[in-house]
């Protein structure tokens, strides 16, 4: 089993601009990108600028990853929530551990479950006010 934390970042629908931007000025390499357009369970009725906005991407600096996504819509960032942990393993059951252990005396902002791009995943703040976004990824 194995366990890395990594920032992730959200933006206000500038996060194909942010990944240009940090590809130019530090190397940046795309690793994965998914739209919310590219998502399967997206209603018919969100606008094309919605569809186009980064659901999930994660990107390469040098030895370390970050992972970026959009608020839908350009829904401002809470205070404290642009810049977050992610803490990535490669168990379901694992990451659902974290996420339960974590959420004790916090608030869950996104129930731990199966997404598109991860086949665990779950968002909270802990009892510290620091916010964690739990994520798997099957090697």
């Amino acid at each position: 089993m194995t366990i890395k934390l990594t920032p992730y970042i959200t933006l206000e629908g500038r996060t194909q601009e942010a990944i240009q931007f940090y590809a130019q000025t530090m190397g940046a390499e795309v690793l994965s990108i998914l739209t919310y357009g590219d998502m399967p369970d997206l209603p018919d009725t969100f606008p094309d600028e919605v569809r186009s906005l980064v659901a999930h991407a994660k990107v390469q600096v040098g030895g370390t990853e970050l992972m970026f996504s959009d608020t839908p819509g350009g829904t401002p960032v809470e205070s404290g929530k642009r810049v977050t942990v992610c803490v990535t393993t490669d168990s379901v059951e694992e990451s659902r551990r974290i996420f339960d252990a974590l959420q004790e005396g916090g608030e869950v902002n996104m129930p731990f479950r199966e997404e598109p791009f991860s086949p665990g995943f779950g968002d909270l703040t802990d009892k510290f006010g620091v916010t964690f976004q739990i994520y798997t990824e099957l090697g």
